[in-house]
């Protein structure tokens, strides 16, 4: 930046001097104080800002403080390193990658199961709605953090091996008894999140292999994802965020182009909304889908440079939406009424070579998403133990193991696949990444001196404090009101309907019932 400051300064006074040569007499003298006084104040300037970006983001990395810097430098000049590529991440791009391939999972089986509730205009809707407010939530979040980071920084706090979380933003900027509700919502989401894709797991290898029932699936699959237990942070999902992205991007189109190919069913019927109870639950699984930033905080520390973060969630939201609304809109076209008894849409589609790569896309796509919601909940635990400043990652992978366990035993207790994401999305999802991160932003900046020298002022595109209020006010209303209020009541009422009719330990949710072939022949045996 010096450097072409300094360029532009020798290029004017060259033009100057050059297009006057051969005509009057020049006063370089003059032409040269000039200069000298615009760069001084644009040097100036610069510098200032410099030092204010270099206060917040004085540590790179959850492990070294000086460990961005040296991955700059790899990225510089071992771009091609399989460490670099693979394993250490914390870019812009890679952050984009995780919001992206954290926010749509397992999920994206379940929308046309939504729509079916909600009708085609409505899911649409409520999927820009909510993706727009859980982008506006991310960025209250992104602003939080820096304002704690930089705090902290300035009192000389290290965060060498340790990461931040944003129950510990909440503390540090609000107090203890924020920590406390912050920390009970998100350890609960983010453990119900991990269950929710384990069951996604047993629900989507039963559509390739239904000689085991999915319980015992689950139960498989319980074991492979506990191996999450071995990858340290966030720092270190570079490869996976990417597979996980382009494995759910394949997807989505298999079940948009899929869905055209197929066709209406015969009298296939469109008749959502019908009731109340099937409308709320429909929007509280949309309300879930966009609330995936729980582990925000976490991304961001991952960064050489969280700053840059503010609005990554937002441009991940919109790629998100071109997943989201044709593979959904399509499914629900071609089978209509049908995915209201079948909450994954792999159960309608045709089996062959192009579901079964999907499946198998998406159950590498849920041990990923397991690790994302996992990896949070083992930072906690090994606070709690003491282990988190260890450097060995046996030790900790060891210690993280008991996280598995209830993750593991609350999957076969409520293997419910669709109406579980609801309940999750108004009981918990509304507190932890909408109510919460808006309450906490409104009390934080409530006092002229705390905006007089908030680090993030507000943003371009709305340059008002109480424009700022506002909308923090309709969010914390809107959700409380229609997601957890009428949400919650719906989507309950649907999961202990779901366990009236399945019971809990159900050992195969949603099955078909297998023909009993074997009954002939034995009789014929005998």
């Amino acid at each position: 930046m010096w450097v072409e400051t300094l360029s532009d300064f020798i290029t004017v006074v060259f033009q100057k001097v050059w297009k006057r040569e051969f005509g009057e007499f020049i006063w370089i003298r003059e032409i040269y104080q000039d200069q000298v006084v615009a760069f001084s104040k644009k040097s100036q300037t610069m510098l200032s800002t410099k030092q204010a970006e270099d206060a917040i983001v004085s540590n790179y990395s959850e492990t070294d403080q000086h460990e961005g810097k040296e991955e700059e430098k790899e990225e510089n000049h071992s771009f091609f390193s399989v460490k670099s590529a693979l394993w250490h991440g914390g870019s812009a791009w890679d952050a984009w990658f995780s919001c992206a391939s954290n926010q749509v999972a397992q999920v994206l089986l379940t929308l046309p199961y939504s729509f079916s509730q909600l009708g085609m205009l409505s899911g649409i809707l409520l999927q820009i709605f909510y993706g727009l407010l859980g982008s506006w939530t991310a960025y209250l979040i992104s602003v939080l953090y820096i304002e704690y980071r930089s705090r902290k920084e300035k009192e000389n706090v290290s965060f060498k091996n340790h990461v931040i979380q944003w129950f510990e933003v909440l503390d540090g900027l609000l107090g203890p008894y924020w920590k406390a509700v912050g920390l009970a919502f998100n350890c609960t989401f983010l453990l119900f999140g991990s269950v929710i894709q384990l069951i996604a797991c047993a629900s989507n290898i039963y559509y390739i292999n239904d000689h085991l029932d999915k319980r015992t699936w689950t139960y498989i699959f319980g074991a492979c994802c506990a191996t999450t237990v071995f990858i340290p942070s966030f720092h270190n999902y570079r490869i996976w965020s990417f597979l996980g992205l382009a494995m759910t991007t394949y997807t989505a189109w298999y079940l948009a182009i899929a869905a055209f190919i197929h066709g209406q069913d015969e009298g296939v019927k469109h008749s959502a909304p019908t009731k109340l109870v099937l409308y709320f639950t429909g929007a509280t699984n949309i309300l879930y889908t966009f609330g995936g930033h729980a582990v925000t905080v976490e991304i961001m520390h991952a960064m050489w440079k969280p700053q840059k973060f503010k609005y990554i969630y937002l441009i991940a939201t919109l790629y998100v939406f071109t997943l989201t609304i044709p593979s959904a809109s399509a499914v629900y076209w071609a089978f209509g009424d049908q995915l209201l008894d079948h909450a994954n849409a792999f159960a309608l589609l045709p089996k062959n070579r192009f579901r079964d790569a999907a499946v198998i896309l998406m159950l590498i796509h849920q041990f990923i998403t397991f690790g994302f919601a996992c990896t949070p909940l083992y930072f906690v635990w090994e606070k709690v133990i003491g282990m988190h400043d260890t450097r060995s990652i046996c030790l900790r992978a060891l210690a993280r193991l008991p996280v598995v366990v209830p993750i593991w035993f609350l999957a076969i207790i409520f293997p419910f696949f669709g109406p579980i994401n609801s309940a999750v999305g108004a009981l918990l999802v509304s507190f932890t990444v909408y109510i919460i991160p808006s309450l906490a932003h409104m009390l934080t900046y409530r006092k002229a001196s705390a905006r007089q020298n908030a680090v993030e002022k507000p943003p371009f595109f709305m340059p008002s404090w109480t424009a700022m209020y506002v909308i923090n006010a309709f969010t914390v209303v809107w959700v409380l009101v229609v997601g957890f209020g009428f949400g919650g009541w719906a989507s309950m009422t649907n999961f202990v309907r779901q366990v009236d009719t399945f019971g809990l330990f159900a050992k195969c949710y949603q099955c078909k019932s297998r023909p009993a072939a074997a009954a002939p022949a034995a009789a014929h045996h005998l």
